[in-house]
Parts: C-alpha cells; sequence; structure tokens
C-alpha cells in the first residue's frame, strides 16, 4: 500500500465515524387505482415516475395496477398516487396459494384478478375456537342449564 492508499484509507476511517445516513433498500411497492383510460394509466404514471427515488414505473391498466421499483418508502409513493384524486390503495391481492383459507368471504374477491385473493389475517382459527368453547358448554353435564336432550 502506498502513500495514497494510506491517506484514502485514514481518509474513509475519518469520515466513517460522522453518523451516515441510512441506505434505503430497493423496495418494490404496488398499489391497487382505479384507471379508465390511457389518459389515466398516463398521467399516474408520470406523477409515479416524479417519486424520488423511483427507478422504474409499470402501470398494468386491464388490473387496475401500478407497481414502483426502486428506492423509494410505500407511504411516499401512496401519497403521491393520491395526489391523482384517484381511488388508491396497497395492492390487496396474493396468490390464493399464500391463504390458508382462500374461500373465505374476506378473502374471495370477485374483482380480483386470476388465481388471486384479498390478504386477510389466519384469525378463522381463534373464532373458531370459542365457539366450539361454546357448545361444549351448553351441552356439559356440569351446566344445570343445559340441555335436556341429553
Amino acid at each position: 500500500m502506498g502513500v495514497q492508499g494510506t491517506l484514502e484509507y485514514f481518509s474513509d476511517l475519518l469520515s466513517n465515524t460522522k453518523k451516515k445516513k441510512k441506505k434505503k433498500q430497493m423496495q418494490t411497492v404496488a398499489l391497487k387505482i382505479r384507471m379508465d383510460c390511457e389518459g389515466c394509466a398516463r398521467k399516474v404514471k408520470h406523477v409515479l415516475s416524479d417519486v424520488k427515488g423511483a427507478k422504474s414505473v409499470e402501470v398494468d391498466l386491464k388490473q387496475q395496477k401500478a407497481t414502483v421499483t426502486g428506492y423509494v418508502e410505500a407511504k411516499k409513493v401512496l401519497k403521491a398516487a393520491q395526489s391523482t384524486k384517484k381511488k388508491v390503495e396497497l395492492w390487496p391481492y396474493v396468490p390464493y396459494t399464500m391463504v390458508a383459507n382462500p374461500y373465505v368471504s374476506q378473502a374471495y374477491d370477485k374483482k380480483a384478478p386470476p388465481n388471486m385473493v384479498r390478504k386477510v389475517a389466519d384469525t378463522a382459527n381463534l373464532s373458531e375456537t370459542t365457539v366450539d368453547d361454546r357448545y361444549i358448554q351448553i351441552f356439559s353435564d356440569e351446566n344445570p342449564n343445559a340441555c335436556s336432550i341429553m
């Protein structure tokens, strides 16, 4: 290592003692946006491509979907999309193989793209156990008000 390399090493070492900004991670943000025509799609693409850190923007008019890839934050992309005065939400659909019960009423959506369902929390198991406990209590021998059929 020569003199120049040593100076660069110490320069980097001293500059690292200062607080460094966290680098943003490369992300893909998908949005469901109500678009009626090619003009709407063009407007959405233009607004989303102006978001700081956006590397690529893809707009799918048929699925009503916009995908932004780059060093972006989901909140900022959502806010920029809302500035178009269109109905906007984060992409709510996942492949039906990733959901435990894809045909429950909360997950099934007629407007969803093929092989996709709405993303729902897996809370069905918790509510089923509480319902089962109530049925057990009704037919229990220890319950004085239990069903007389048993």
